[in-house]
């Protein structure tokens, strides 16, 4: 099938091809020797490098300038991750400003294929545009994304002349993925709804727009801390204002009036949120794509559901999520051409398809999928990966996993192997059962529990220790033919339940024939779980003659009996099955089952019936076997290795109503810090899925998240269980199975981190607001001095004031005005600001002070601050803060590692690490 737009042939020779083959041939003239020499020394260490298009060519973005992004501009940024067993993977992104050049945005994505080719070819490339950045991209920036006017036209350049030279205003939207825009500095900007930074180099006020929520300020004042820690090197203070009580920050508010002048008339209504990414689309197709006569052909192969093996290695294939991303996958096999073109095909295809230029573009090789691409397909085996019996989820199935001996400490100890094992322990802790009746709970006969029946509902509350605390996992079985309001009632007396121990247990809706693997341990092979009727006491269940059940298990950790219909059809001769009758029991091993199915079976039958086992085996039944199951029929006889389902990575999600409509948000390369406490999150392990409840979260997210999950596995393109369970987990009270999933998790960080209100104090404490005055009388903070500019890291010039330094007060020098539409008188005001933002080093005779190697002020020389006494150390040092007084050089060479890192180090390691530099 051939595209058609208005062009006819938009791919062909003739048209689009040739345009990108010119575009080639005009960047190869400028890749100079010097190029090559930019992809020799890209680091294969794993971090995050960045590289921006200025002239044609690639200029690497210093680290102070992470985050920050021209609108005129195209960069290239490149991170690379090690994992625990799998090695190194990297991911190769090229963004794209809205001003950006058409030559800017051809020569980033040709750097970004040679840059694969470079590093073998293993990369996934992705297609970001502002604005559109995808969750991954986003995931690089923790504090944000800042978006700047201008761009290489405007003037390029690295290096900062005055770190403090800044006046600009920026507007900050979003909770989970922060961006931040340069916008007039004017009240003209504001509205009611957002979040805007005034920054002023020594100092940064934050307003809140009265109708912004705490997570939005939360990270608000996250992203300035950022931009006073990285751009500033933690000089500069920051204030708060509430935009609903300005009132109450009558000095800041002087500060803001003297740079924006007298505020007229009512600030804009809130704008309403950017729609958050959709999670899925349900509806893929899978196109091949190949060249026939000098055209660019693509040609539909298949539709959801999709599996692995429609790809083939010696071909190119585009995974198409109708418009809400598209994916390149390049057979390893493929031609050179036609991995080398993979992404521009991908562009073309967007544009032969009328997408948005916004679409999301990621192109991998085989054998270096993306999680989102593994999760277009029913299952996934990567090469190499070992095969192992059973199948999770087929009907009246369960795995047939590999016998482990759990040791309930190592799963403690190592809550990843938990969570592979989907196991929070041995499965020695109690066990308690009730059965809904009559919309109440009745407690259940100890000794029948393990006998479900599919006619009732039960909870099932398991409870253990760990860490010498009380843990609890509340289990919501639900019987095939339970009535809805017995459904009802389970989920009523489970919230009960939930209330009477404080919120603390976990929550797991278990589906009839869907019970997960912990579910089967606790109740030490003796699991079983009749088609229909009731256990309940005094009810007498219809006699319907012989009843069949399928026994499947290695030991009785994993095994359970499921009632199958009393049929021929219904035998399989990998299993063992139980044939009860009125006399008899027959014990029927099939000729495929192992002989620890064998044991389970024999187990098995003891629970089951307390007549005589007769053992039976396949080939050899006797007559009556067959009269009892109707005759004898066609049954599944084939030998077959089932293979286990396979992992696949686990993805997050954010459930919010935030803006007024229940959303899901992908969070990618998640870790606990993203775990919202005013949301509900979604964690997808595949084969279970978790709900992580907030404790700021409202109702209607809690709510809406249950139906919301139920929704996501119906919809997966990959065709998946809606039956797989969701567990619901409380904030505080996460067990091994869940916390195994996140790197390095800590369990005191909801008692000890810092809410905006914490964090809002420790910025307000007036012991914290001295030293420095900036006195703002007759002065004009919106003039820009003749021949001075701001540059900050990595981007162009704009033009704030040049400050002077008289003692400790800060004040700008006169200059002529940046735009006649801001000019204005000013009030006066004056402003008190931190210690930190207090001393840049004056320069002692003999020239002992030197500039920084990234402009950012004046700093001492070394030898002035290594092993030197507080006597010893020049006028106006502090002796705690010698390592303030380095320059970024001198600083890494001496401390080993970059000041924003050093400042997220304990505060032991810190001290440590300057003892051994002599700065202690």
């Amino acid at each position: 099938m051939e595209p058609k737009t208005e062009s006819k042939k938009p791919w062909s020779k003739g048209t689009a091809r040739p345009s990108l083959r010119q575009t080639q041939h005009k960047f190869s003239r400028m890749m100079n020797d010097d190029n090559q020499d930019t992809f020799k020394k890209v680091s294969k260490k794993p971090g995050l490098q960045i590289w921006t298009i200025n002239n044609m060519q690639m200029e690497p973005v210093p680290a102070q300038g992470f985050g920050n992004f021209f609108e005129g501009d195209c960069y290239i940024v490149l991170y690379i991750s090690q994992s625990k067993g799998s090695g190194q993977s990297a991911d190769i992104h090229y963004w794209i400003g809205t001003s950006s050049s058409q030559d800017e945005q051809g020569a980033a994505a040709i750097y970004v294929t040679q840059l694969d080719e470079h590093l073998g070819g293993s990369p996934v490339q992705h297609r970001e545009v502002q604005g559109n950045e995808s969750p991954r991209f986003r995931s690089y920036f923790k504090n944000g994304l800042i978006y700047k006017k201008g761009g290489v036209a405007s003037g390029f350049h690295h290096v900062d002349t005055n770190v403090y030279n800044v006046l600009r205003l920026l507007h900050v939207k979003g909770r989970k993925h922060v961006t931040a825009r340069e916008v007039d500095v004017s009240w003209s900007s504001f509205n009611n709804g957002d979040i805007f930074l005034l920054d002023m180099g020594k100092a940064i006020v934050q307003w809140n727009g009265p109708q912004s929520n705490r997570r939005e300020k939360l990270k608000a004042v996250l992203l300035a801390q950022d931009i006073r820690d990285r751009e500033r090197g933690g000089r500069a203070q920051i204030g708060l204002v509430e935009g609903g009580d300005e009132r109450d920050s009558p000095e800041l508010m002087k500060v803001m009036m003297a740079v924006l002048g007298q505020r007229t008339g009512q600030l804009k209504d809130a704008i309403p949120d950017d729609k958050p990414d959709q999670v899925q689309n349900t509806n893929v197709r899978l196109y091949h794509v190949f060249e026939n006569s000098g055209n660019l052909v693509i040609q539909e192969v298949a539709t959801q559901p999709l599996t692995q093996d429609l790809l083939h290695s010696s071909d190119c294939y585009i995974a198409d999520q109708r418009g809400s991303s598209v994916m390149v996958w390049k057979g390893k096999q493929a031609s050179k051409e036609e991995r080398r073109e993979a992404l521009n095909r991908a562009v073309g295809y967007i544009k032969a398809k009328n997408y948005p230029p916004s679409t999301s573009v990621n192109v991998m090789t085989e054998g270096g999928e993306s999680a989102m691409f593994k999760h277009l397909f029913t299952s996934w085996r990567d090469k190499g990966q070992t095969q192992g019996l059973g199948s999770t989820y087929s009907v009246g199935k369960i795995a047939k996993v590999d016998q482990v001996k759990f040791d309930v400490m190592e799963l403690h100890a190592r809550p990843e192997l938990a969570a592979q094992q989907r196991m929070v322990d041995d499965a020695s802790g109690d066990v308690k059962v009730w059965r809904i009746e009559n919309v109440e709970l009745a407690e259940v006969n100890p000794s029948t529990y393990g006998q479900f029946y599919g006619g009732d509902c039960y909870l099932v509350l398991y409870t253990y220790q760990m860490s010498n605390q009380q843990q609890y996992i509340l289990y919501m079985w639900q019987g095939r033919h339970a009535t809805t309001d017995e459904i009802t009632a389970s989920a009523f007396q489970a919230v009960n339940i939930d209330n009477k121990y404080n919120g603390a247990p976990v929550q797991v809706r278990v589906i009839m024939g869907k019970e997960p693997r912990h579910f089967l341990a606790i109740f030490k092979g003796k699991l079983v779980i009749f088609e229909g009727g009731t256990g309940r006491p005094g009810v007498v269940n219809p006699d319907g003659g012989a009843r069949l059940f399928q026994v499947r298990g290695t030991n009785e950790m994993n095994t359970k009996a499921t009632e199958v219909p009393a049929r021929a059809s219904s035998l399989n001769t990998n299993d063992v099955f139980l044939l009860k009758t009125d006399h008899m029991c027959f014990l029927w091993y099939g000729k495929g089952c192992s002989g620890d199915e064998r044991v389970m079976g024999r187990a098995m039958s003891d629970v089951l019936s307390k007549q005589d086992k007769q053992v039976v085996m396949e080939g050899q039944e006797p007559a009556e076997f067959w009269v009892a199951v109707g005759g004898k029929a066609p049954y599944a006889s084939d030998k077959r290795l089932q293979r286990e389902e396979p992992p696949h990575s686990p993805r997050l999600f954010e459930c919010s109503n935030q803006i007024g409509q229940f959303r899901m948000t992908e969070v990618d390369d998640f870790a606990q810090s993203d775990l919202d406490e005013e949301d509900v999150m979604l964690l997808d392990t595949w084969e279970e899925i978790f709900l992580w409840v907030g404790n700021s979260a409202n109702q209607y997210e809690t709510k809406e998240a249950w139906n919301s999950a139920q929704e996501y596995l119906r919809t997966h393109p990959a065709g998946r269980d809606p039956d797989t369970p969701i567990i619901c987990v409380k904030q505080g009270y996460e067990p091994p199975t869940f916390t195994g999933w996140f790197n390095a998790w800590d369990p005191h960080k909801w008692s000890g981190g810092n809410s905006y209100e914490e964090m809002k104090k420790k910025l307000s404490d007036p012991a914290s607001l001295s030293q420095i005055t900036v006195d703002l009388n007759n002065a004009n903070l919106n003039k820009s001095p003749s021949g001075g500019s701001y540059r900050a890291p990595g981007g162009p010039t704009s033009s704030p004031p040049v400050y002077r330094l008289h003692g400790g007060d800060l004040s700008p020098r006169p200059s002529t005005p940046t735009s006649p539409s801001i000019q204005r008188a000013q009030p006066s005001a004056s402003m008190t600001l931190s210690p930190s933002s207090s001393f840049t080093p004056s320069s002692p005779a003999g020239g002992t002070v030197s500039p920084s190697a990234g402009g950012s002020g004046m700093y001492l020389n070394p030898e002035l601050l290594i092993n030197k006494t507080p006597g010893e150390l020049p006028q106006e040092v502090d002796p705690g803060l010698r390592e303030d007084y380095l320059s970024d050089v001198d600083f890494e060479n001496l401390l080993g590692s970059t000041r924003p890192d050093f400042k997220r180090l304990p505060k032991w390691r810190q001290s440590d690490l300057k003892k051994k530099a002599g700065l202690f």
